[in-house]
């Protein structure tokens, strides 16, 4: 025979252990499960000044980056770059990466309406 005996305390002390592992290793592998998240808060808009600032927060990124260029981010993910508008339609695509290859897009469109001139529209 063994030395110890089948009870119902070694099972549940079993059984707990092997929760606290699983919650553990759900811990540490959210970012890969999860992957990278972009949180901004207009993402369409109409404006009539021509240069914004794009604000926003990041999760679970290695790198972000708007319109194709590198923007920096702080230790707490948060960030703000600014952008000249060109008139009419703009469309700026927000691009995370994380550690292990995942992407997150999201995109701003913003309608820049110029405003009018000094003069009367009504000559």
């Amino acid at each position: 025979m063994l030395p110890y005996r089948d009870s119902r305390l070694i099972r549940i002390l079993l059984v707990a252990f092997f929760v606290v592992v699983a919650a553990y290793a759900y811990y540490e592998g959210r970012g890969l499960l999860f992957g990278p998240v972009i949180e901004i808060e207009n993402r369409v808009m109409e404006v009539s000044d021509p240069f914004v600032t794009i604000v926003g927060s990041t999760r679970r990124i290695a790198t972000l980056s708007m319109n194709g260029k590198l923007i920096p981010v702080t230790e707490d993910g948060a960030f703000s770059e600014p952008y000249v508008l060109a008139p009419g339609y703009n469309r700026i695509v927000l691009s995370a990466r994380d550690r292990y290859g995942k992407t997150a897009e999201r995109s701003i469109e913003i309608i820049f309406t110029p405003p009018a001139s000094g003069r009367d529209a009504t000559m």
